[in-house]
């Protein structure tokens, strides 16, 4: 195992996906990790996979208060700081157009895909970075950047996510730095939906080949939280196989 590196992070949504991805990238440093998901059973393989020895768990939802405030307060008694926070854990239960959107799903996925955010950068300001410093990314998406017919509710959601990143980059600096991660299309089962069963042809339309994997996700998240971007904050970096590249002209 890589010698430990006194870090600490907290990632959310983290049993699987991007979020695994991340955690995994973090370990590999020498960081200790928590991660949260709301399946005990899922968090628990993970943690297998992880090692025991650098990985607790905490299982939970997101936007459950109680939640947030049990998975700061374990990481804290368990390691004593927070260094970093990545706010991975999102949802998008609809496919179809906003113009038909039942307002109370509307309602869950800014419940977890921003106040949950908010509330989980909230809490481990006060219990460590506040006085510490540290770094927050938050698990934004190339949805948030432009008009994304049938996932509406989710884009906007990552829209406010990103505008989230701006707002606390400037009231929590000089102490805590924070940036966005913005991907595409990655293959997890969050993202099926857009590549099940056609997945060569998904993948034609981005210059680089291929989608994305949630090790693309874990480097740039890791990049985010060293000292190699130490001068960067309120930052979206866009990882996405260069598909926005085909919004030019020709």
């Amino acid at each position: 195992m890589t010698e430990l590196s006194g870090k600490v992070a907290l990632v959310t949504g983290a049993s699987r996906g991007i979020g695994y991805g991340i955690a995994e990238a973090l370990v590999a440093r020498g960081d200790r990790v928590c991660i949260t998901g709301r399946n005990e059973e899922a968090l628990k393989e993970a943690v297998e996979k992880l090692g025991s020895d650098r990985v607790l768990a905490v299982a939970g939802k997101a936007h459950d208060e109680a939640h947030r405030a049990e998975a700061v307060e374990r990481v804290m008694e368990a390691c004593g700081r927070v260094d970093f926070l990545i706010n991975n854990a999102g949802t998008n239960p609809v496919f179809g157009p906003i113009a038909d959107l039942d307002l109370n799903v509307a309602r869950k996925v800014f419940e977890t895909n921003v106040v949950s955010a908010l509330g989980f950068a909230q809490r481990t300001w006060h219990a460590w970075q506040k006085d510490n410093g540290g770094a927050i990314v938050n698990i934004a998406s190339v949805a948030g950047l432009s008009a994304s017919p049938f996932v509406g509710a989710y884009g906007v959601s990552k829209a406010a996510m990103i505008n989230l990143t701006q707002q606390l980059a400037h009231e929590f600096a000089p102490k805590v730095r924070v940036n966005a991660i913005a991907p595409a299309v990655v293959k997890t089962k969050f993202a099926k939906a857009l590549y099940e069963g056609r997945e060569e042809e998904a993948a034609a339309s981005y210059p680089l080949g291929r989608l994305g994997v949630p090790s693309d996700i874990g480097g740039a998240a890791a990049f985010l939280t060293s000292a190699q971007s130490d001068w960067v904050t309120g930052q979206t970096l866009v990882v996405d196989g260069g598909i926005f590249l085909n919004a030019g002209v020709g």
